[in-house]
């Protein structure tokens, strides 16, 4: 299938799952997370903040454990240069604020904003993905241009309330490929 027909299908998908399937499904992620990923050398994590309204997988709670468990990790969210189409990567912890952008998506305030080349960590949001490691996102690119930016040994995880496709059929140069998938169901390691 091509990215815009996965698209339309996933956010369909999506769509039909209510508030407490989110929550809980949402939960099993983070356990497979928390119970599946080393972050014993990670100093700077970047995880996206759910879109409500597109029903993302809620990340509050990987935030939340990293905050408690793993407080020497500096935690970053995306804030969005929407005429650019590129992310910044800003400080965000417990404390700090969130204001929506003119897209509705919450974002954090502030001014500490990470050079993509120092993060050791990407939390990936999208709709779709294959067995290579591919994804299909919302189709601007924002996420392939800052994961083109973080190091080579950046470890890239996409979340997903899904199992994978088998291909993506328009895979583009540009697209970059993600390391692992996690699932409620458990991990999936593109090969």
């Amino acid at each position: 299938m091509k990215k815009s027909e996965l698209r339309t299908l996933f956010l369909e998908r999506r769509s039909s799952f209510s508030a407490s399937q989110i929550t809980e499904e949402s939960r099993e992620i983070a356990d497979r997370f928390f119970e599946s990923v080393d972050l014993s050398e990670v100093q700077r994590f970047h995880c996206f903040i759910p879109i409500e309204k597109f029903h993302e997988i809620d990340t509050l709670p990987i935030f939340h454990r990293v905050w408690q468990d793993r407080p020497a990790i500096e935690t970053l969210a995306p804030r969005s240069n929407l005429e650019t189409c590129e992310i910044e990567s800003v400080r965000f912890g417990g404390d700090s604020a969130l204001i929506q952008n003119r897209w509705g998506v919450s974002e954090p305030v502030g001014e500490r904003i990470a050079d993509a080349a120092s993060i050791d960590m990407v939390l990936v949001p999208l709709l779709a993905y294959d067995k290579k490691g591919h994804r299909v996102g919302y189709g601007k690119g924002f996420y392939d241009r800052f994961l083109s930016e973080c190091r080579e040994d950046c470890m890239k995880i996409g979340l997903s309330f899904f199992a994978p496709v088998e291909e993506i059929g328009d895979v583009d140069k540009r697209d970059i490929t993600l390391d692992l998938f996690v699932t409620p169901g458990g991990l999936v390691r593109p090969g």
